[in-house]
């Protein structure tokens, strides 16, 4: 892919989002940062992998997040700030950083991590929104992680709850609101071959409509 498309996916728990996401990374031919942002930010910040991992998503009531959200949205994430801040700060101010060098490198597609907001002012983002059936993402959690039903569900409502309060905490927006992404996709109904299928010709078409405009 020769022009530059930076997509971010936002996913419901069960949805197959991740998978999706991959996937259509593949299919376009450029990088998809998931883990990798785990790692950059476990350098940036001397928080450990695991840990890092642990706290993603954490939303924290922190003052200093108030003070430092400007260096998160305009510039690079300096040492001296990383430090004074709580850890879950520490983690998103840092993979807010690595989300902004990867888009800067060109074509990828970034999952989760609020993505869509940090790079909002970008005019090559795509944002995605992948949701399902409820019931459907609890069958599907249980199959995956061989759980029963009853604690399927809870995974499902911790995790999706986990998202919503984080991506309100850092964005002030409302996780899954379709007002907030451009493209929305029930993988429940699209299957995710369609979702992958659609996405990609959606990307061409975008890509396409740019050359003309030039």
């Amino acid at each position: 892919m020769t022009d530059r498309v930076i997509l971010t996916f936002s996913r419901q728990f069960g949805s197959g989002g991740s998978n999706i996401a991959k996937r259509l990374a593949k299919e376009l031919v450029i990088p998809f940062y998931d883990q990798e942002l785990i790692t950059e930010s476990a350098k940036d910040t001397g928080i450990a992998p695991n840990m890092v991992k642990a706290l993603e998503e954490t939303p924290t009531n922190s003052l200093l997040y108030a003070i430092a959200a400007g260096t998160a949205y305009g510039g690079a994430v300096t040492p001296s700030t990383l430090a004074a801040l709580p850890m879950t700060d520490r983690v998103f101010l840092s993979q807010s950083d690595v989300i902004r060098r990867y888009a800067n490198e060109g074509s990828c597609v970034i999952l989760g991590r609020c993505a869509d907001y940090i790079l909002r002012k970008d005019p090559d983002v795509i944002s995605v929104y992948i949701h399902r059936d409820h019931d459907e993402r609890v069958h599907q959690v249980a199959k995956l992680y061989d759980k029963t039903e009853e604690k399927a569900v809870e995974m499902v409502k911790k995790m999706d709850k986990r998202r919503a309060n984080y991506y309100a905490y850092y964005t002030d927006k409302r996780w899954g609101d379709a007002k907030n992404y451009d493209i929305c996709l029930n993988s429940g109904v699209l299957g995710e071959d369609g979702c992958v299928d659609l996405l990609k010709t959606t990307v061409n078409a975008i890509l396409t409509r740019r050359k003309s405009r030039r």
